[in-house]
């Protein structure tokens, strides 16, 4: 609970009160008042809350963006992985052929390049 809440609530009480005390004895001016003040009263609040459910959002989000790379950062290293595994076999696979082994290195370099777009960590 923040400071808006706490003195929207009270505000609201209070223009609760005074427009109460208005409808007792009569006064016009007392009841326009403390409808006044409930109104204000409570959009100050609703703002209080409002800002409050913000800051937890914004608590939470780091710990979700953290996860979030780890996971791509996870999946880059495991497509990185299988382009290696890939550019050995074709090497392997294909003896000789200047070609055929720059189009394993390519694949290679277009695996490792696929998992750095995924993964986020550029800058």
């Amino acid at each position: 609970m923040n400071k808006h809440e706490l003195h929207g609530g009270a505000r609201y009480l209070g223009g609760k009160v005074e427009k109460a005390i208005g409808d007792t004895v009569d006064s016009r001016d007392w009841q326009v008042s403390g409808v006044k003040d409930q109104v204000a009263g409570g959009a100050e609040n609703l703002f209080g809350r409002a800002q409050s459910i913000a800051d937890d959002v914004a608590d939470a989000t780091p710990g979700l963006i953290q996860e979030a790379r780890e996971k791509a950062g996870d999946a880059a290293a495991r497509a990185a992985d299988v382009a290696r595994r890939r550019a050995h076999e074709a090497q392997t696979a294909v003896p000789g052929g200047d070609e055929r082994m720059l189009w394993a290195a390519i694949a290679a370099l277009g695996g490792f390049a696929l998992g750095w777009f995924a993964s986020g960590r550029r800058g």
